[in-house]
């Protein structure tokens, strides 16, 4: 294999060599046009963001923002979900695919207009994603094999990763957001801070100004519990086909609104203007739509979006459950008194379908037709598997005993100000109570389940986390010992990066560890895909999670605007606000 460059055809490069804006061009296909400047968008964000520093936090509601703040040396085609040149306007990739050398964008300026470089890559990567230390660093997709990648410096605007060994999704995965080094350089190991320092950074009373990036829009104001306001980058580096600067819009705004029938009605009022709904939320909305209100719902297949599964607890601080949710005959079990169906058309009114097991159905890339092994509802099967396991023994109230005899109770964590999570707890909570086993309903925040998650004071939890188009991209969910493998946290190594201990895996759990190594550094499609083909077998007989069902995307925008794309799915960082004006 010959070292390549790799472009893209629906990108265009303007200017000399020393001003090279990226033209985004080729979506006349999604409706997008050319549209006019000015004007103020208003969405909603589910809760406060807990800092206001990207790295430091993992939060939903900061990365919503930080997605119209900051870039990444690649990102996604609005309409190919494929690969194409960000702040690196080229790379090139070694014949041994050990080596990626990118070049990166000339003329790009952060938002207080300081010239953006190479030093800049390579702080952001040292202190920030390969930290083990930094909360949403990401440090275990830096080693493979238990060795480092390097990233070096070129020249003032070249940098270079080289790894241990070849790994097939690793242009893939850097989508990472770059951070200033001129504002952040004080937090940086470089300056002798130590490398959990960089946490501290940007907390959300922060002076606007130290917030710098390279995105769209730039911090304007953070009202704590109201809304936080961007303003438009004047040093974007994007053009529209015509050659006009991006964004078209003066201003974006988010409304800190945590119900989500407040949401609606904040919509409804005219007070937001675009809003991801639900299937629960669809009728109501699309029947007015159809009368006539001044707005469109959108619906299309997901690749992207969340998935709702629930996982139990395999190291529950109550021994004895923990001993039964180990134990891959009680999930099973369970499986069969989980009632997708209803779930699907009464949580979701029939705008859902069956999950996939880590990969979704749409992503025709890896997808493995799983569904037989999603089993049917039948509280007989759940009923009859319980029993077999010697869970016969019942109380006054019905409830199973556990083999010391206490009852087999279980307390159900979720998120009370989702739309869709506490009708899907109620149904849980319902059926499980018909084969013997008691849910006690335990609401909270949202934004408090990974956390809760991963603290492991749980049961059992009701959560998703997104599909991606390569399984290599959720491999700390997916892969045993993952920083976000919080079901069965044993097998997670004391640091993050290390090797996992493979020591407290299950042998089916040992499997799949073994089958992300191979698949991580495997060359060929076609093994790569059988690879994943047998993980998500194994994935479906063994239920480290069970998936729930896989939503569409559903969308509402007002007709106030234009260049709505809502391809890409229920991630708000993927819907292009650069793109989207107000007519």
């Amino acid at each position: 294999m010959h070292a390549r460059t790799l472009t893209l055809l629906t990108l265009a490069l303007l200017g000399t060599a020393h001003a090279a804006p990226k033209k985004v061009t080729g979506y006349g296909n999604l409706g997008v046009v050319s549209g006019k400047s000015g004007g103020t968008y208003t969405l909603p964000l589910g809760d406060s963001p807990q800092s206001l520093f990207y790295y430091g936090a993992i939060d939903n509601n900061l990365g919503l923002i930080s997605q119209q703040m900051f870039d990444g040396l690649v990102e996604f085609n609005l309409a190919t979900y494929k690969i194409e040149p960000a702040l690196a306007e080229s790379w090139t990739i070694s014949p041994d695919g050990k080596t990626y050398t990118f070049k990166l964008r000339q003329g790009v300026k952060w938002s207080d207009g300081q010239a953006f470089n190479a030093d800049d890559v390579i702080f952001t990567y040292r202190n920030m994603i390969m930290n083990p230390e930094s909360r949403a660093g990401d440090p275990g997709n830096f080693k493979l094999g238990g060795q480092d990648i390097t990233i070096s410096r070129v020249d003032a605007m070249t940098v270079r990763f080289t790894l241990p060994r070849p790994a097939p999704a690793f242009l893939l995965q850097q989508r990472y957001f770059i951070m200033p080094q001129h504002k952040l350089a004080r937090y940086g190991q470089e300056s002798g801070a130590k490398p959990g320092d960089i946490n501290s950074a940007w907390p959300t009373n922060v002076a606007e100004t130290e917030v710098v990036g390279t995105g769209p829009f730039k911090l304007s104001n953070y009202a704590a519990g109201q809304k936080v306001t961007l303003a438009r980058n004047p040093n974007y580096w994007k053009v529209d086909a015509a050659g006009k600067q991006l964004p078209y819009l003066d201003k974006l705004e988010f409304l800190i609104i945590r119900d989500p029938q407040a949401q609606v009605a904040q919509f409804l009022a005219g007070n937001l203007d675009q809003l991801n709904v639900t299937g629960a939320q669809f009728p109501d909305l699309k029947q007015k739509e159809v009368a006539g209100a001044p707005f469109k719902v959108n619906r299309s297949t997901a690749l992207f979006g969340s998935p709702p599964f629930v996982a139990y607890n395999f190291d529950a601080k109550n021994a004895a459950l923990a001993k039964v949710f180990s134990d891959v005959r009680f999930r099973r079990a369970m499986q069969s008194a989980v009632n997708r169906e209803r779930i699907i058309d009464t949580v979701y009114n029939g705008l859902a379908s069956l999950p996939g097991h880590g990969v979704a159905p749409a992503n025709k890339a890896f997808y493995a037709n799983t569904t037989r092994q999603l089993g049917s509802f039948s509280l007989a099967d759940a009923n009859d598997a319980l029993d077999a396991m010697g869970l016969k023994k019942r109380n006054a109230a019905g409830i199973r005993l556990l083999p010391n005899g206490q009852p087999l109770e279980l307390d159900l964590t979720y998120g009370t100000d989702s739309a869709v999570y506490p009708p899907i707890a109620t149904i849980l909570q319902s059926d499980f109570a018909k084969v013997g086993v008691k849910v006690n309903l335990r609401g909270i925040l949202s934004s408090r389940l990974l956390a809760t998650g991963q603290s492991g004071d749980w049961e059992m939890i009701l959560h998703a986390f997104g599909d991606q188009p390569d399984p290599e991209l959720r491999r700390p969910i997916w892969q045993p010992g993952g920083s976000l493998y919080y079901w069965h946290r044993a097998p997670q190594p004391a640091k993050d990066g290390d090797p996992a201990n493979t020591a407290k895996m299950a042998s089916w759990e040992k499997e799949i560890y073994d089958i992300f190594n191979k698949a991580a550094v495997e060359p060929n499609a076609a093994t790569r895909k059988a690879l994943y083909t047998r993980w998500q077998l194994i994935f479906a007989q063994n239920l480290p999670v069970t998936p729930i069902a896989k939503p569409e995307n559903i969308g509402a925008v007002s007709n106030r605007y234009g260049n709505y794309v809502y391809n890409l799915g229920v991630i708000p960082g993927y819907n292009p606000v650069p793109l989207i004006y107000q007519k």
